[in-house]
């Protein structure tokens, strides 16, 4: 880095040090989640069935909920005030921080302690025993994390809810690493202005970490192909795609181990020289970033979202085939209309690359495709600690919120996609991702709304 450069990371250390920024971004988790749930019920998909919210089914296994059975109003407004309560906690922990270091450098790590008891509180709230606080929201967040963490042997399924869960946890897999720094920057000789340096074994105790939730998700893809009835493969792919992340976390941190040892070695010259384009590990790592990276996009795209631009044309649906007419079902009162009419050869309208169900504006589609492919090669790099060196913890930052507004993003359409495929199993049809024929939604006629 440039003096000028050096002195921006420094500027915004003594401003916004990690353990700030770590809270931060698990506040727009929060909220992001929030806002989901809002943004899905306003579009009239009904999340409460389709994550499995509703106590009614299974009281234990709920992912957000309270003692009885509510609707998406009553969770998403829970969960916007915990966000306002914990957003509004750690602004007022920022900005005592800033009124008692005062831009002094000597001063940031005397009060390091601040940020350290802030995230201690949190922490001790989302544990608290005590029914204060949205206890039933904080107990089934727990609830979702030991099921992902430590999924019972009895239970072999894997809900909807902890899938999306633990897919969500994966774009925050580089936050789970910086709080790992967090801890050694507020122990004994650390220092909120640097990032701490590592020795030994615990050089790889950050991309261990970071690559727990990929772990996590990859058992999931297991259990899910284990449990299954038939014989499909795709659990399996998809705990593939979540494979790649391994090598793409590892080899980076090999890369930044070889960095480290030639600065001890030849000085900092190294730093600016151009090894890596020549080393096998830098080759190795720019593979395996390729390969995360177009693989995820490929299945973020066909499969999550259900989209056919990817598709090869063999599996695609038929363009000549007339769309069957499909009501989606009205899950709120619990009716199921199909209506099994077959449309004129005139009704058929289909959009090259997506589907023929499509809830959302049509526009979305094509903007959302865009920008996921663009941020998940964004987000390659930003699992990779080794350019962590050269591009600085404000170009970091911003990538991590970044990638948050892709999962964010992400969410709409696979629960929209998953809704639809739901939405057909309870017409009494084959799911979507079974068959290849193709059909359409249209509102409710009135006939079959006063059938309902």
């Amino acid at each position: 880095m440039t003096d000028a450069e050096v002195d921006i990371e420094i500027n915004y250390a003594l401003t916004f040090p990690l353990p700030y920024r770590v809270l931060v971004l698990a506040g727009l988790g929060i909220l992001g989640w929030a806002t989901n749930l809002h943004g899905l019920d306003i579009l009239g998909i009904d999340v409460v069935s389709t994550l499995d919210l509703d106590l009614r089914k299974n009281a234990g296994d709920s992912f957000s909920s309270a003692k009885t059975s509510r609707n998406a109003a009553d969770i998403y407004r829970a969960v916007y005030r915990i966000a306002i309560v914990y957003g509004s906690w750690c602004f007022l922990s920022w900005i005592l921080f800033r009124l008692v270091t005062r831009n002094d450098v000597l001063l940031v790590d005397v009060f390091g302690y601040i940020p350290a008891v802030s995230a201690l509180v949190v922490l001790f709230v989302l544990v608290c025993p005590f029914d204060v606080l949205y206890k039933s929201e904080r107990d089934k967040f727990l609830s979702a994390i030991k099921r992902c963490t430590f999924p019972s042997s009895i239970d072999n399924s894997v809900y909807f809810a902890d899938v999306v869960f633990a897919d969500i946890f994966t774009s925050f897999a580089k936050v789970l690493g910086d709080v790992w720094l967090c801890l050694l920057m507020l122990v004994p000789g650390g220092s909120l202005l640097q990032p701490p340096t590592s020795h030994g074994l615990l050089r790889w105790v950050t991309p261990t970490i970071m690559s727990f939730p990929y772990f996590v998700r990859f058992r999931q893809c297991i259990r899910e192909w284990s449990s299954s009835d038939d014989d499909s493969r795709r659990p399996l792919y998809n705990a593939l795609k979540y494979a790649t992340a391994f090598p793409l976390i590892y080899l980076s941190a090999a890369q930044r181990i070889v960095v480290s040892d030639l600065i001890d070695e030849k000085g900092d010259g190294v730093k600016n020289s151009t090894w890596h384009g020549e080393h096998p590990l830098f080759r190795l790592w720019l593979l395996s970033a390729a390969i995360n990276s177009l693989y995820s996009f490929w299945w973020d795209v066909t499969n999550d979202w259900g989209l056919e631009l990817l598709k090869p044309k063999s599996s695609r649906s038929s363009e000549r085939s007339l769309p069957r007419r499909l009501v989606l079902p009205r899950l709120h009162s619990g009716s199921a209309l199909l209506s099994r009419d077959f449309g004129s050869e005139s009704e058929e309208y289909r959009y090259y690359g997506l589907r023929s169900t499509l809830l959302y504006p049509l526009p979305v589609y094509p903007f959302l495709v865009f920008l996921n492919f663009f941020l998940r090669m964004t987000w390659s790099a930003k699992l990779s600690s080794h350019l962590h060196s050269t591009d600085g913890s404000v170009t970091i930052f911003l990538i991590e919120v970044a990638e948050i507004i892709r999962r964010w993003m992400w969410v709409f359409i696979r629960v929209e996609w998953e809704y639809i495929k739901k939405a057909r199993e309870r017409a009494g049809r084959p799911r979507l991702d079974e068959s290849d024929e193709p059909y359409e939604l249209t509102p409710p006629t009135p006939e079959l709304e006063s059938r309902a």
